[in-house]
């Protein structure tokens, strides 16, 4: 059975950097993406950043050139790294590992971590 463990949530003044990571337990097979979500109280859930096993990343446009997401394949985890954070960026993140289908044989498969409180505020 996958677990998704984070790290590294906590409170920060404005202007402020954090560092969230990521590590998965158990066996992934075939294909995934690992990505990170953020939902803020009254908001959708809404997706942060995501990279591939090949390191193609993307990211929400409120975060581009704030946010880095990095990977380190040996560990199965993933970071975030959150600069010049803003009170805006306050949420819960999630962590997450969504299968991608490229066989008809591949069963799909979505992993969520217990999720990690970043606050931003003075």
């Amino acid at each position: 059975q996958v677990q998704l463990v984070e790290s590294g949530g906590g409170l920060v003044h404005p202007g402020g950097s954090l560092k969230l990571s990521c590590a998965a337990s158990g066996r992934l097979f075939g294909a995934y993406v690992m990505r990170w979500f953020r939902q803020a109280p009254g908001k959708e859930r809404e997706l942060v950043a995501g990279i591939t096993s090949r390191g193609s990343t993307n990211y929400a446009d409120s975060v581009k050139g704030r946010f880095t997401i990095s990977r380190d394949n040996a560990k199965n985890t993933i970071y975030l790294q959150m600069n010049d954070l803003k009170p805006e960026d306050s949420a819960v993140y999630y962590c997450n590992v969504q299968s991608i289908i490229v066989a008809d044989e591949d069963v799909p498969y979505t992993y969520w971590g217990q999720g990690t409180q970043v606050t931003v505020s003075s």
